[in-house]
């Protein structure tokens, strides 16, 4: 890195706090989880099952219908906050975003999935903040959800990182239920129509039996991926990930997008791991950032993602091929942006 870590993070909230235009939404294009959503496994079953080639859940908005802002209440279609602690930050997250009652319904089952994936304490960053992600399973509590389950398919032994990391027990203090994803027998196998390379992959039942997905990924850096944020985190909800590093990861990781798009992906940014990454080596490798970003768009909170990193997003090539499928907006000046600064 040729530029101090704090002038990175100064400058990425500068431009994400530059004036964009808010896009305003057609009547009827935006629909909210709870007007006639199918339940997600129905629509698994009646979509991608189906080879139709769409994706999870239905668009959050149509850049190409705008009209008055009086049609409907217009949220951000990103909330990137900067300068606070993770539970303050994404309690001001879902303020901007219109509160997790948008997302998750009464009686809702709910799926949040961090990165748990090494058996490493919290203070080194390998792992989705605890913090955090005890918030994020109160915020669905609160909202009404039936039960709220968490898991990844860990790098390391799954029982220890679970408890190591720190989320097992954070996942237990707000009211949540950790699941193991060790199994293959856990799997199910889907279809992705659109895959230029992976054109099936095993996915946990969790993903197809729950109403709500929630993406819960670490910001970091990663030596086959060059960075894992929200899209390179559904490794953590796959079975044959292996064929993805033998058979052109950014391509994988870019085709498994366009059938899995997360309600919500919530970027921890708190402690960046600079170098090293996945995995890390020691405290040296991270950089305080206390950055957050929440968004509807995985190719967007990515890109978002990637500048407060320091990396032009246009450098890393799932990012670009993911867009380039449909799987999101890479642009962030054609979405909406809330910019908070703690």
């Amino acid at each position: 890195m040729t530029k101090d870590f704090t002038f990175i993070v100064n400058e990425a909230f500068q431009y994400l706090t530059k004036q964009v235009k808010i896009s305003y939404f057609a009547k009827g294009s935006f629909k909210e989880p709870e007007k006639k959503r199918m339940e997600r496994r129905e629509f698994l079953k009646k979509t991608i099952i189906g080879g139709l080639g769409i994706g999870l859940a239905s668009p959050l908005f149509n850049l190409n219908q705008l009209v008055a802002a009086d049609t409907i209440a217009d949220f951000p279609d990103l909330t990137a906050v900067v300068g606070g602690e993770p539970a303050p930050m994404f309690d001001a997250a879902m303020a901007a975003m219109g509160g997790m009652k948008r997302f998750v319904k009464k009686g809702q089952r709910v799926l949040v999935k961090p990165n748990i994936g090494w058996d490493i304490e919290p203070e080194r960053a390998a792992n989705s903040n605890p913090e955090l992600v005890r918030r994020i399973v109160e915020h669905c509590i609160e909202a009404g959800a039936r039960e709220v389950m968490v898991f990844d398919h860990t790098c390391d032994k799954w029982n220890r990182c679970y408890v190591n990391s720190g989320i097992e027990q954070a996942v237990k203090d707000g009211g949540g239920k950790m699941a193991p994803g060790h199994s293959e027998s856990s799997y199910q196998e889907i279809e992705i129509p659109k895959g230029l390379r992976l054109k099936k992959a095993k996915i946990h039942s969790l993903v197809l039996e729950s109403d709500v997905f929630i993406n819960v990924p670490v910001l970091k850096s990663h030596g086959s991926a060059q960075l894992t944020i929200a899209m390179k985190n559904h490794m953590g909800i796959v079975w044959d990930r292996w064929y993805w590093h033998a058979n052109d990861l950014h391509q994988c990781i870019a085709d498994f997008a366009t059938v899995v798009k997360p309600h919500l992906n919530i970027v921890d940014a708190y402690q960046v791991m600079m170098q090293n990454g996945p995995r890390g080596v020691s405290k040296a490798d991270l950089k305080l950032a206390k950055y957050l970003v929440v968004s509807t768009d995985q190719v967007a909170a990515d890109v978002a993602s990637a500048r407060i990193f320091g990396t032009d997003p246009a450098q890393i090539p799932y990012i670009q091929r993911a867009a380039a499928l449909g799987a999101g907006e890479a642009v962030l000046d054609n979405l909406s942006i809330k910019r908070i600064r703690l």
